[in-house]
C-alpha cells in the first residue's frame, strides 16, 4: 500500500517532448519523501504526454494531468496546485533551471510553518547563471525593493520555484491567469496577511534546451499589480476573501479538486477490479 504523498510537485509543461524524461528522472532520484509528480499539460496532444506516460509506467509517482482552466503557465500552475493531494505543493519548471535537490528543503520549511518557501537567487549563496540581462535586472530589483520596503520575507519574490502550503493557497485563492506571476501573488498575499515567508539560496541555470516562453512586455502588468499589492496595509482573511476575483478562484479550485478526486476514485476502483481474483461457478 503506497503512502499518502507529503509533497505534490507541480510541473507546467508545453511540448517538452522527450526532454521531460530527464527532468522527471532527476526529480524522482532526488525526492525521497512520499510524493506525487503532477505533469500539467494544456492539451491531450501535447508532445510531453507520451514521454511522461512512459515514466509513469515505471514510477507511479508521476501523474500527467490535463489543465482545464485554460492555456498558459499561470493556469497550469493554478490547476496543478488546486488538484494537489499533498499538504505541500512545490512548483518547478520542466526546463532544468531549478535544482530538484532543494524540493524537499523547501517542503520542510512549509512543514515547519511557513506558508511560502522561496528558492532565492538573490540572497547570499544564491546565483543566477544565464538568462536575459534585462529580465534579470528587473527581477533582482523587484526582489530587493520588496524585501527592503514591503518586508515580504524573501529577496526573490518573482522566482516560480517555491513551495506552498496548499491549505493557505485554498484559503486565499489564486487570481493570476497570465504568466508566472503566481509566485509574487502568493508572496504578496502572505505578507499582507502577516503570515510567514522564508527562503533558501538556490543556483538557477538558464534552460539548455528549447526557448523560454517568458514575455516581459506581456507579463509585466500582472507582475506590477502584485508588486504594488504587497505594499498595502495588513489585511484579514475575511477581507481578502471578499475580493470578487479571489472568490471565483476558490470556486474554480473546489470544482477542480472534486473532479480530481472522482478521477482518483475511478482509477482506484479500476485497479481493485483488475487485481481481484476471479471466481467461476462449476
Amino acid at each position: 500500500m503506497s503512502l499518502a504523498p507529503q509533497i505534490s510537485v507541480v510541473i507546467p509543461v508545453y511540448n517538452e517532448g522527450e526532454a521531460i524524461v530527464r527532468c522527471l528522472d532527476r526529480i524522482l532520484r532526488e525526492v525521497m519523501m512520499p510524493a506525487e509528480i503532477l505533469v500539467v499539460h494544456d492539451m491531450p496532444e501535447d508532445t510531453t504526454v507520451p514521454f511522461a506516460e512512459e515514466v509513469r509506467a515505471r514510477d507511479p509517482r508521476v501523474r500527467p494531468v490535463l489543465n482545464t482552466y485554460g492555456r498558459g503557465p499561470a493556469n497550469a500552475i493554478r490547476f496543478g496546485i488546486d488538484v494537489a493531494s499533498a499538504p505541500v505543493a512545490v512548483v518547478t519548471m520542466a526546463d532544468g533551471s531549478d535544482d530538484p535537490r532543494q524540493i524537499e528543503d523547501l517542503a520542510r520549511l512549509v512543514d515547519r510553518g511557513v506558508v511560502v518557501a522561496a528558492a532565492s537567487r538573490y540572497m547570499p549563496g544564491g546565483q543566477q547563471v544565464g538568462g536575459p540581462r534585462f529580465k534579470r535586472f528587473l527581477s533582482r530589483n523587484a526582489g530587493r525593493t520588496l524585501h527592503w520596503f514591503a518586508r515580504v520575507g524573501t529577496r526573490d519574490a518573482t522566482n516560480s520555484f517555491k513551495a506552498y502550503s496548499t491549505q493557505f493557497v485554498r484559503q486565499v485563492g489564486i487570481e493570476s491567469k497570465t504568466g508566472f506571476e503566481i509566485g509574487i501573488e502568493l508572496t504578496a498575499k502572505a505578507t499582507r496577511l502577516g503570515l510567514p515567508v522564508a527562503e533558501i539560496p538556490t543556483i538557477w541555470l538558464d534552460r539548455q534546451l528549447g526557448e523560454s516562453r517568458f514575455d516581459v512586455g506581456r507579463f509585466m502588468p500582472s507582475y506590477l499589480k502584485w508588486y504594488w499589492f504587497a505594499f498595502g496595509p495588513r489585511i484579514s482573511v475575511e477581507k481578502l476573501a471578499k475580493r470578487p476575483a479571489s472568490t471565483a478562484a476558490r470556486d474554480d479550485a473546489q470544482a477542480a479538486r472534486d473532479d480530481a478526486q472522482a478521477a482518483r476514485d475511478d482509477a482506484q476502483a479500476a485497479r481493485e477490479s483488475t487485481s481481484a481474483p476471479s471466481t467461476t461457478q462449476s
